[in-house]
């Protein structure tokens, strides 16, 4: 495969870190690979859009170099909080980082980093593959949370192994898949969280400067990080994350998103979501819905994601704080979440309802209040009226059609008026319910028809398409 080296930019960056960071290691040989579903928009974001399927098999079945790419793929360590009790042991498990290139246009440093491509020194006996099901699952939630605005990797290509795998929470023997997606960082607030662990401030300070460095350039612009003492460049990272995770959290709740396990190792830097396993759309507004049928506590329930985004950012201060002379002093910075998320629930609320409200981030106390006071009463009526959430978003908003409402929405209906609608009406609403996705898997696992699950996909982008208008 010849690239074009005016629209392909790789980069090593990571691994460029050194050893300490990542281990070098090699891909499972799959029996039978097949090229199932790639995102030619997504490839063509890095210039990898002119490849032929053997390219595809070559580099993502095989996981074979690209041109000036890592030798090897390397397996990211990172520790992290699982259902908030401190895990030591973890690391890429059934994954690695593929490769790395910059994005046309914005320059985004973009990760290909894989799900299902076999055991690594971390899969602590696990077999270090990925269901087909999992593979089509992490399609489908990626193109949904694109579609109504929520930052997230995107899946870059779904190929099916021809291995069977044993599950204990599922039918066995079931289909395999490797998956590929692209992202914004797949370092996580774990990865700190590590290095502090085993006590290694220097490793902390380079991994402070990489993610300024190629993350958050815009923080102290051209100059770089020349002559910025080590407390304000920590000072600084923390504030990033700690605003582009409110951003994420509030884009989480207005898309009636669960994400299920919300470990500090499956938040990152950027603040782009990723790695999607037992998640779940609300099929109505409940704040206590869970998406993991193992979190018995409701410890990630629906509701309670911005206090369990709020805890991973306490933990990823502890970490930062081997970098400055008292760890309290970074405590005032995670006070910026909490406005920071209202404003942006405040924002994608009269967004997905396709309404024009104040842009300003931070308008005046009374317009903040007036909207504020709209978003309650249509959580009161959801809450009450049982009314499914997407559909609220679709006849208040989008969709144009009042007439579906039940009585409870007629305060909200109200209020509402005072803000005009903007953008095209469409015709129905688009949801990623449970059943809709099993409904998909069967036709795939009974009879191998992928038409249904090809539909899905164009009539999400088509979604996104006419949303973003």
């Amino acid at each position: 495969m010849k690239l074009d080296a005016k629209v392909y930019s790789p980069s090593q960056a990571f691994a460029e870190l050194g050893d300490e960071f990542s281990d070098a290691v090699s891909p499972k040989t799959f029996p039978a690979p097949q090229l199932r579903w790639f995102n030619e928009p997504a490839a063509g974001s890095i210039g990898l859009d002119e490849m032929s399927e053997a390219d595809w098999l070559a580099h993502f079945s095989d996981f074979r170099p690209l041109p000036q790419g890592m030798p090897r793929p390397r397996a990211m360590r990172y520790h992290g909080h699982q259902f908030q009790v401190y895990n030591p042991d973890l690391g890429d498990g059934r994954g690695f980082l593929y490769a790395q290139a910059f994005e046309k246009g914005s320059g985004r440093l973009l990760d290909l980093a894989t799900k299902g491509s076999g055991k690594t020194p971390y899969s602590r006996g696990g077999d270090g593959c990925l269901t087909l099901k999992g593979g089509v699952r992490e399609v489908l939630a990626a193109e949904m949370l694109e579609a109504l605005g929520v930052p997230t990797s995107r899946a870059f290509c779904l190929l099916e192994t021809g291995d069977a795998l044993v599950r204990n929470d599922e039918p066995s023997p079931t289909r395999a898949a490797v998956l590929t997606r692209l992202g914004h960082s797949h370092v996580r607030f774990g990865t700190f969280q590590r290095h502090a662990y085993e006590r290694a401030p220097d490793r902390l300070e380079a991994l402070v400067d990489h993610c300024l460095t190629f993350y958050h350039p815009a923080i102290f612009g051209e100059g770089g990080l020349a002559g910025i003492g080590r407390a304000e460049r920590v000072e600084a990272l923390l504030r990033a994350v700690t605003v582009a995770s409110a951003d994420l959290c509030a884009k989480w709740m207005m898309a009636g998103f669960v994400h299920g396990v919300l470990n500090t190792d499956n938040m990152n830097v950027t603040g782009e979501s990723f790695d999607y396993g037992p998640y779940r759309f609300l099929p109505r507004f409940e704040p206590g819905f869970t998406a993991a049928y193992f979190d018995h506590q409701g410890l990630y329930a629906f509701g309670r994601q911005p206090d369990a985004v709020v805890w991973n950012l306490s933990r990823f201060a502890g970490s930062l704080g081997l970098l400055v002379d008292d760890v309290q002093s970074l405590a005032p910075i995670l006070q910026d979440f909490g406005p920071r998320f209202s404003a942006t629930l405040r924002q994608h609320f009269f967004w997905h309802l396709g309404r024009r409200a104040d842009p300003d981030p931070d308008p005046d106390p009374s317009e903040a209040e007036r909207q504020d006071q709209v978003m309650r009463e249509a959580f009161a009526a959801l809450a009450s009226s049982g009314y499914g959430y997407e559909d609220f978003f679709f006849a208040a908003g989008y969709g144009d059609r009042p007439d579906l409402l039940p009585d409870a929405f007629q305060t909200v209906l109200a209020l509402l008026s005072e803000y005009p609608r903007c953008g095209p009406t469409l015709s129905a609403p688009v949801s990623l319910l449970y059943d809709e996705i099993e409904a998909l898997w069967d036709a795939i696992d009974k009879d191998d028809d992928w038409q249904p699950f090809h539909d899905k996909v164009r009539q999400i982008r088509r979604f996104a398409e006419q949303l973003a208008s």
